[in-house]
């Protein structure tokens, strides 16, 4: 889409030209033509878009399930399975395949997360040679369904108080799956209700009476297309959205299955009776296991990105189309995007959505190496876990703010089904708690940043943090865990000694990332000190954790902005020079500055802003906004969305 072009500005500014092929290769990166081939998938199978309006919810999950199987046939949800077996030996390659499907139905989405990431990647992270052998080749292709049956109705983020009991028979030589009650019984799972014939069921595995924790187990839940002897199954029935995806609820009644059933990469029985495992710590082994899995929390905030661009890019094109109000009596009608107050609402949510894709580029490459094994050691495994968690969130969180925003700058025309903002609205609001509640995954990001991802990591629940942090001084934490020293040596950052706040431009992107690396450093300093002074008066653990819990959320929450800031810059210096760098720089500034004043109470606070540096910055970002409004469509369009999965031919046109 060609945008409306300005004459130069006053101050010799020069708007650049985007040139959005150009930019959407880079935006596609190394996995430009896994991305088209999605595309293409998409495209083919735009029609269930008008389905999921138009049928009942038994035809609806039958047509998702069908298209699933079509895209697996073109090899689109296989990439991150080994060759061997019919994948495409590719862990990036699987993400940015499940980003790219975000832009279509998210139901299924969601089904090809159960099927290949959930249920497959389970079975290919936690199993061995045997359970690839006899379960991945069918499960590649969609000929063989299951589930990941971890969630409980009482127990959802806590997976280690898992009320669903595994029992080894040594007489038989078979585990026992036993529903331990209602609040153990499997809840809200995918594939569960229609699909599923096999389910990974996480349960509390018992061998001669003694507990070893949460183990994992295949579990054939189907037999010819109905429930298996001792298994009782439900349907969650509708939801707030995805509506394509079968969820239910499974209880096991005495459910024999063979000892080989048992998922034992990590931990296995012996016919006799003995339980063996590699890893001879249980919180350790338990957060091994669980470590395996996060390719799920990469893969939904990718989603999440991917969901805020197509409601971005709905309310950009209408915005740049739609009139309201003259803006002189002569006159016609202006469009919206002319208005400030337009730009304000739209083009910060654009560049704070170019923002999440580097991050999200630097989280993927991150796992791929983890699991390619080109960076194999415990602390770059936990330093993935924890900076999956906090994209995660923040990219989720991001959907919903803008999904919205993004309806009610299309006035009641966004409220319309056929506009798209009523499914991605329904369909991506569990985003937000599926994979991890955002609050409970930035525990975890802040568990990280107060221990330095110590080799006592998964040792240490909220207790054990606590007492971690606190029986080292204070300004060992700092030492610890501060990535940039910013306290130690902010006069080399920047120009002006004890007045850098004062004296940097604006527009300085080293000024930008001293204040969110500042803000960070502070927040962790003082998160330190209450903890230890909580401990030094004699208090309980818990209680000085619960009490300094909004400040725990609040430090992970600035810890992973400054990721995300610095994703965008290192971004920024490896682009050639030219337009399409001109228009990054702008988003780039746009983002930084736009969160520096999000937050202006708190840097106000604490001395890094002047009430007349606080104004010069709302100034310099309606001054950004006013130069990329001209830029928006070429900025959308680079996304690379397929016309047809916009669905909104009186919005966009």
């Amino acid at each position: 889409m060609t945008t409306d072009r300005t004459a130069p500005a006053p101050d010799g500014y020069v708007q650049p030209q985007v040139d959005v092929p150009a930019l959407t290769g880079l935006l596609d990166g190394e996995y430009a033509e896994v991305r088209d081939l999605v595309r293409t998938n998409l495209v083919t199978y735009a029609s269930v878009l008008e389905e999921a309006d138009e049928l009942g919810i038994d035809a609806f999950r039958e047509r998702v399930r069908e298209l699933v199987v079509g895209m697996a046939a073109t090899g689109q949800t296989g990439m991150g399975f080994p060759k061997e077996y019919g994948g495409g030996g590719d862990v990036g390659a699987s993400i940015a395949a499940f980003e790219t499907l975000a832009y279509g139905d998210l139901s299924v989405l969601v089904k090809v997360g159960v099927q290949f990431g959930l249920f497959g990647g389970a079975i290919l992270h936690l199993g061995t040679e045997r359970h690839h052998d006899a379960y991945l080749p069918r499960l590649i292709t969609g000929e063989l369904m299951g589930c990941f049956a971890m969630t409980e109705t009482g127990h959802g983020s806590n997976v280690q108080a898992l009320g669903t009991v595994a029992r080894y028979d040594a007489a038989t030589g078979e585990f026992v799956i036993t529903t331990e009650g209602e609040q153990a019984r499997k809840d809200y799972i995918g594939n569960a209700a229609r699909h599923g014939e096999l389910a990974v069921v996480f349960a509390q595995l018992e061998v001669g009476g003694t507990s070893e924790g949460v183990h994992a187990f295949v579990v054939p839940i189907r037999v010819d297309g109905e429930p298996a002897p001792g298994v009782g199954i439900e349907d969650d029935g509708r939801k707030m959205g995805l509506n394509g995806v079968d969820n239910g609820r499974i209880r096991f009644d005495g459910v024999r299955v063979p000892r080989e059933a048992l998922l034992n990469r990590f931990a296995d029985v012996t016919p006799e009776g003995v339980y063996e495992s590699t890893i001879d710590n249980p919180d350790r082994r338990f957060f091994t296991m669980l470590g395996t899995l996060v390719q799920g929390r990469v893969s939904v905030g990718g989603a999440g990105v991917s969901a805020s661009k197509v409601a971005l890019a709905v309310a950009t094109k209408y915005a740049l189309r739609r009139r309201q109000f003259a803006a002189n009596p002569e006159g016609e009608e202006q469009l919206l995007l002319d208005y400030g107050l337009h730009q304000r609402r739209l083009l910060p949510l654009i560049a704070r959505t170019y923002a999440l894709h580097f991050a999200q580029d630097v989280v993927r490459r991150q796992l791929h190496d983890v699991f390619s094994g080109v960076e194999d050691d415990p602390q770059a495994r936990r330093r993935l876990e924890a900076r999956a968690a906090g994209t995660k969130a923040l990219g989720t969180w991001h959907a919903t703010r803008t999904i919205q925003e993004c309806r009610e700058a299309c006035g009641g025309a966004g409220y319309l089904a056929v506009n798209r903002f009523a499914a991605l609205k329904a369909d991506s609001d569990i985003f937000t708690t599926f994979e991890g509640d955002n609050h409970v995954l930035l525990q975890l990001v802040a568990k990280g940043l107060l221990t330095d991802y110590a080799s006592e990591f998964e040792d240490l629940d909220q207790l054990g943090m606590v007492r971690y942090v606190t029986n080292l001084a204070v300004e060992t934490v700092i030492e610890k865990t501060s990535a940039h020293k910013l306290l130690e040596r902010v006069r080399d950052l920047l120009p002006g000694g004890d007045e850098w706040d004062q004296e940097a431009g604006l527009l300085d992107s080293e000024y930008q990332l001293a204040m969110v690396r500042y803000r960070e450093e502070h927040m962790l300093a003082g998160v330190a000190r209450r903890l230890k002074s909580g401990i030094d008066r004699k208090r309980d653990a818990g209680a000085v954790f619960s009490e300094v819990q909004d400040h725990v959320i609040a430090v992970a929450h600035a810890h992973v902005e400054r990721l995300v800031l610095e994703a965008f810059v290192e971004k920024m210096r490896t682009l050639p020079e030219g337009g399409n760098k001109v228009a990054l720089g702008l988003l780039c500034d746009l983002f930084a500055l736009s969160t520096i004043e999000a937050d202006r109470a708190w840097f106000m606070e604490h001395g890094r802003l002047t009430v007349q540096r606080s104004k010069a910055i709302t100034r310099e970002v309606n001054d950004l906004c006013r130069k990329i409004r001209p830029l928006a469509g070429d900025l959308v369009d680079a996304w690379g969305i397929p016309a047809e999965m916009l669905r909104a031919p009186d919005l966009v046109g």
